[in-house]
């Protein structure tokens, strides 16, 4: 999705402008997407919500399933979005936070060769005084809003994984003449889920993680519908 991510900078983007976002093209070959637990309500009645582990820092982490094979988006057709929500992490796009070498320090970028930056239409990302534009004050409450998003959300997988919940996903679907095997993923096992104990269940509704845990659960139905598109 991202060709050219540079943090920006007024000597150097201080003619930019950036067009309305009218087309989702430059999605249309993400078949995963990462969300937040604050998102699953809204997610889970649309898109599979499964969880990708990262074996390098040992932690997990929730996608939406966009479609059943590598580069292929089936919410994406002639440059709209056919779905009633689209994850946060391509609303944001062309932007996106980098971290600094200083702690909880970040850099707002943008992605240099999107189509949707322009030097002659669009809101301008400077005024003529040199002050971030009211769209750079926009996207930094909205990047930050996200950042504090993906706190909760590690939070969560911690807990997950220290319960012992996450298991494998390994299902196969047929979608027209073939049979397609979704490998490599994980879902939280209910099984286990329901036979916590009263003081691990009791913790995890503390900590409002109960309606994200049914949101993923019941956000599973909608893999046999997205071999229906």
């Amino acid at each position: 999705m991202f060709k050219k991510v540079v943090p920006i900078m007024e000597n150097r983007h201080k003619d930019l402008k950036l067009k309305p976002i009218d087309n989702f093209d430059f999605a249309k070959n993400l078949n995963i997407a990462s969300i937040m637990v604050h998102e699953f309500s809204k997610v889970s009645p649309i898109y599979p919500i499964l969880f990708l582990e990262d074996k390098e820092n040992d932690s997990f982490k929730p996608v939406c399933l966009l479609g059943l094979k590598e580069g292929e988006n089936l919410f994406v057709k002639d440059g709209k979005w056919q779905a009633s929500y689209i994850p946060a992490i391509i609303r944001r796009y062309p932007f996106a936070l980098s971290k600094t070498e200083e702690d909880d320090t970040y850099l707002i970028c943008i992605d240099e060769e999107s189509e949707f930056l322009d030097k002659k239409d669009g809101e301008p990302f400077f005024n003529k005084d040199g002050s971030t534009g009211e769209v750079i004050e926009k996207i930094k409450a909205y990047l930050t809003e996200l950042q504090q998003m993906e706190k909760f959300t590690n939070d969560f997988c911690k807990v997950i994984k220290e319960y012992k919940l996450f298991t494998p996903l390994n299902i196969n679907i047929k979608s027209g003449n073939e049979v397609k095997n979704i490998n490599g993923a994980f879902m939280i096992n209910e099984e286990k889920f329901n036979k916590l104990s009263n003081a691990k269940f009791l913790d995890l509704r503390k900590k409002q993680y109960i309606p994200a845990i049914y949101a993923h659960l019941n956000s599973l139905a909608q893999i046999e519908r997205l071999a229906m598109l």
